[in-house]
């Protein structure tokens, strides 16, 4: 436990994604099994127990913590796990060290309502940070800038593979991965393959460049519009139907009208969205689906998902990715056309002939509600990763407006110290006054030097204060850049704006000069 509490404490603290390698690929080489392998699980989010963790979390405090104490403190650190870490009673430390196998055995056996005592039991034999590590380790929600893809990487880089072997071989794998690591240390064979579909690393596009348009030649480059919802890689092998995010998770569960009664073999490229009829619902609508364990009769009527297909990566056994994106489509099109499948269809290639038509087909994607364009070089193979020079997307200007900051909550991690997810709001007329209604939220767009002065405002402005979170006097104008805006019945003030960032902070700019709700009205 005292190598995993150091882990976690090291990579919250190690803000490069080269230096959370190196302590990742440290730890997998000097952590022997299957310790190693539960912490891949747990850095992958493929915990193979759990427990109810927020009633636990809520036992551990009132068995051992004066509750104002507690409450007091969880406000201020941000997070119940690193708050019980730091404030439990500290004990004489176990004579022996608390292994990850045997938390996992322990808790598999453990019955639910017994789990507070056991976790207390561990908890009194461990120092601040490994109790910490321990909660962390239970919740499955690690929260140290790591992803999935980021800690297989570390493992391949470790014992001297390819990434694209380790994911590959991943669906067939289960924690603690001993067959894994035996081979990756050569003393093993190489893990069979079932026969399941496996996610293949996904090809990426960079954001078109002013520059590049300049030099750009469009008679080589298939264009089609940008489609705003979540790209995914819907595969069938063996019988066996899977619906992968862009980062290999498994959520078919949350999407069954997709895979169920699928029959086809082959790995597609395309695009999850809502869509009534023929019409494509706004981001929002796909949101209500998404992050799911489960999707009630309701949400499948409401929000009908839909693939919008435009790769194949396989077909038929026949792996395509090394022939031209031109030929690709063309594969697609035909075994499409043979393979209608329910609930997918194509994304429409357009022509433009010259530089004018494409800038003048960018040009109308707001007004079409289309996220923008994707240019694809048509002799291009399919890459895993963001290769230059081969996928371009070119992303409708964004949309701005003078908000005014109204509240603002402490953060996590190395932000839980400051004041760092903020609320905004736009100015509403009721009657004979002006209100500020809120109209998203952002914890993005600004720097560190920005952020101490920011949370200094905060400190100094608070009118009230909600447990973590404070009410600011209207006084602080962000302008905050977004890409569309709907119309929401779940927000007060009607409107929900989609990925919003603070462009600039406008200290100059009274707050009574930021803008009215009509203004977004009209834009959504």
């Amino acid at each position: 436990m005292i190598a995993f509490a150091s882990l976690l404490d090291a990579l919250s603290y190690t803000p490069s994604r080269t230096g959370k390698l190196e302590l990742l690929r440290n730890y997998f080489l000097a952590t022997p099994d299957p310790d190693r392998g539960f912490a891949l699980a747990a850095l992958t989010d493929e915990m193979p127990v759990t427990i109810p963790l927020r009633r636990v979390l809520n036992d551990l405090s009132a068995s051992r913590i004066d509750p104002v104490l507690f409450k007091i403190s969880r406000d201020y650190v941000g997070d119940s796990a690193e708050t019980l870490g730091l404030i439990w009673p500290d004990r004489a430390p176990q004579e022996t060290q608390l292994r990850l196998a045997e938390i996992v055995a322990v808790i598999k056996i453990t019955p639910a309502n017994a789990a507070a005592q056991q976790v207390a039991d561990w908890m009194d034999g461990l120092g601040r940070t490994e109790r910490w590590a321990l909660l962390k380790f239970l919740s499955g929600a690690l929260r140290v800038g790591v992803s999935a893809r980021l800690a297989k990487l570390s493992i391949a880089r470790a014992f001297g593979h390819e990434l694209t072997e380790i994911e590959e071989l991943w669906h067939g794998l289960t924690a603690p991965y001993l067959e894994l690591f035996s081979w990756l240390e050569g003393k093993g064979p190489r893990p069979a393959r079932a026969d399941v579909p496996t996610f293949k690393p996904l090809m990426l596009a960079n954001p078109l460049e002013e520059a590049v348009l300049e030099t750009l030649d469009v008679s080589l480059m298939a264009v089609e519009w940008k489609w705003d919802g979540i790209r995914v890689q819907f595969a069938s092998k063996g019988n066996v139907v899977v619906l992968f995010s862009r980062n290999g998770e498994d959520i078919s569960n949350t999407f069954p009208e997709v895979v169920n009664n699928q029959d086809f073999n082959g790995i597609l490229d395309g695009e999850l969205l809502v869509m009534h009829g023929a019409e494509v619902a706004p981001f929002s609508d796909l949101q209500q689906r998404l992050n799911r364990k489960t999707v009630s009769s309701g949400l499948l009527a409401k929000y009908p998902a839909h693939v919008r297909l435009y790769d194949a990566l396989e077909l038929d056994g026949e792996d395509l990715r090394n022939q031209p994106f031109e030929i690709r489509r063309q594969r697609l099109e035909q075994w499409h056309a043979q393979n209608p499948l329910h609930h997918t269809d194509l994304s429409v290639l357009v022509e433009p002939r010259s530089k004018p038509e494409l800038r003048a087909l960018w040009e109308t994607t707001r007004v079409e509600g289309i996220e923008g364009l994707m240019l694809k070089l048509r002799s291009s193979p399919y890459l895993q990763g963001r290769p230059q020079g081969k996928w371009y997307k070119w992303k409708r200007t964004p949309l701005t407006a003078d908000c005014v900051l109204m509240y603002a909550q402490r953060g996590s991690g190395k932000r839980s110290s400051f004041y760092s997810d903020f609320t905004f709001g736009v100015w509403k007329q009721e009657g004979d006054q002006r209100v500020l209604v809120p109209v998203g939220k952002t914890y993005s767009g600004f720097s560190d030097a920005e952020l101490l002065r920011i949370d200094r405002f905060v400190r100094e402005n608070t009118i009230q204060r909600f447990g973590p979170v404070r009410s600011v006097a209207p006084q602080l104008v962000f302008e905050i850049a977004f890409d569309a805006i709907n119309q929401s019945n779940r927000h007060k003030s009607g409107v929900a704006m989609r990925f919003p960032r603070i462009s600039r902070i406008r200290w100059d700019k009274p707050a009574s000069e930021a803008d009215e709700l009509q203004t977004l009205q009209a834009l959504a």
